[in-house]
């Protein structure tokens, strides 16, 4: 099991810890931002093979922002995974 803390940056989230087992997101916890909608996309990923997830969630933006706290969920697995 592989086990990611991530500082997201730009974004509302202070931290994320993301556990990765085989290629697949076994658990996301983040701290701060938007509580209920973390929780949610939280749920939605798990279980889910990062590839994608990345493919879901890479590029998208929160208003005018140019990242948002899904979009720093994919770089934090992109980084980290080498995908």
């Amino acid at each position: 099991m592989t086990s990611i803390d991530f500082r997201p940056r730009g974004v509302c989230s202070q931290r994320m810890h993301i556990e990765v087992e085989d290629g697949i997101v076994r658990s996301l916890k983040v701290t701060g931002g938007c509580n209920g909608n973390l929780q949610g996309i939280a749920r939605l990923v798990e279980g889910m093979p990062v590839e994608e997830v990345i493919r879901r969630l890479d590029g998208i933006r929160c208003g005018f922002k140019s990242t948002s706290c899904p979009d720093q969920l994919a770089q934090a697995l992109k980084q980290q995974m080498k995908v």
